[in-house]
């Protein structure tokens, strides 16, 4: 039941990255399309003189000028600084702005606010054609601050405040446009923020998911294993037991060599199952059947071998056991660094004491290291 419920979370999650793709990639144009409508309004309002305009050229170049330079940091895309967080690209982040992109916008916050105001003359300088700049400067530093220049949307605010400042006066600078720019930036700047927080939180929860996945997975893996050696144990051990049963427990010599191979073969299941294939197996029931002592331990030693390299090793212990004449064969498997798998085995001499009359060491294959590794 658990493997049921630990497959469907990674597809779920690549389904969930699918949709997420289409939806960023739908709310970015409208995004676009919405600064783009607001700055033309902007643009339109500077065109409608309702009194006579001293100098109608320099309000249409200025016009001009703040609409191209608008429009370049709505969809210009600097290809050197994107985001690594897949999450955050989805959530819709835009790139940062090129240096040359932060030079047009600040030409912008100082040049169209007194353009505009030498334009429109001095009988007029309050009137609403003539204090469009303040609202388009806010408008344009608000696409600054989320093309993530936040120093650049600052500055150019203040160049903006202070040029009201000086051509309309403190006062009625703060209630024509000043404090909606600054209101518009720092309402951008929280948003952009957000976004950031919400993207990280994010990724955060994508990972964990990713965690639990690969954790139930493997998990499942464990027990599809452990499955798989009681099965065997019991393709081993059960006929045995049957007939002990069976026979009330009264077995001959025969018989009980056959159990004694079956025990150690299941000890050899559940301590070694990593050292194992048909090979082995049949090598160290052989060992066992001609009355050597065999014992198998893995201390987790074939964990990091691939697959070739434990198939290789495994025909090679095979060989050695086949060979092997001990009375007593010791095979164990560490995590050495440079030995892999150790065979010791022991026979009585002529005089009773045991006598070391096989050693073999394994090494662990050796891998070149990553490309990587050295920078």
């Amino acid at each position: 039941m658990t493997g049921d419920r630990s497959r469907p979370m990674d597809p779920s999650a690549d389904d969930e990255r699918g949709a997420a793709a289409p939806r960023s990639g739908a709310v970015r144009p409208a995004l676009s399309g919405l600064a783009v409508a607001f700055t033309a309004y902007l643009a339109v309002g500077a065109m409608v003189w309702t009194g006579p305009i001293a100098y109608p050229i320099v309000q249409i170049i200025a016009v001009a000028f703040f609409l191209v330079t608008t429009w370049v940091c709505i969809f210009w895309n600097a290809r050197g600084a994107r985001t690594r967080d897949p999450v955050r690209s989805r959530l819709g982040e835009r790139t940062v702005l090129p240096h040359w992109a932060i030079v047009l916008a600040l030409l912008v916050a100082a040049i169209v606010p007194s353009a505009s105001w030498v334009a429109a003359g001095p009988d007029a300088r309050e009137a609403d054609y003539a204090t469009w700049s303040l609202g388009a400067v806010g408008a344009l530093m608000a696409i600054v601050m989320v093309r993530r220049r936040p120093w650049t949307a600052w500055a150019g605010v203040g160049l903006a405040a202070v040029a009201a400042m000086a051509w309309i006066g403190l006062p009625s600078a703060l209630a024509l446009g000043v404090v909606g720019a600054v209101l518009w930036v720092g309402v951008a700047q929280l948003l952009s923020w957000l976004v950031d927080r919400a993207a990280s939180d994010t990724a955060r929860l994508t990972e964990l998911q990713r965690d639990a996945s690969q954790w139930l997975a493997s998990q499942e893996g464990m027990r599809r294993e452990r499955r798989t050696q009681v099965q065997r144990a019991l393709a081993v051990a059960g006929p045995v037991l049957a007939h002990t049963i069976a026979v009330g427990g009264h077995l001959d010599d025969t018989e009980r060599q056959l159990a004694l191979i079956a025990e150690g073969t299941l000890r050899d299941e559940l301590r070694g199952p990593a050292l194992l294939d048909d090979d082995v197996r049949a090598a160290l029931s052989a060992a066992r059947a001609r009355g050597a002592t065999v014992s198998v331990l893995d201390e987790g030693g074939l964990d990091d071998l691939a697959p070739d390299e434990r198939a290789h090793l495994q025909a090679e212990l095979a060989r050695l056991i086949e060979g092997a004449r001990s009375q007593r064969l010791y095979i164990r498997a560490s995590t050495h660094p440079d030995v892999v798998v150790t065979v010791v085995g022991r026979s009585a001499a002529e005089d009773g004491e045991e006598v070391v009359d096989l050693w073999r060491e394994f090494p662990r294959p050796r891998r070149a290291p990553r490309a990587d590794a050295t920078h």
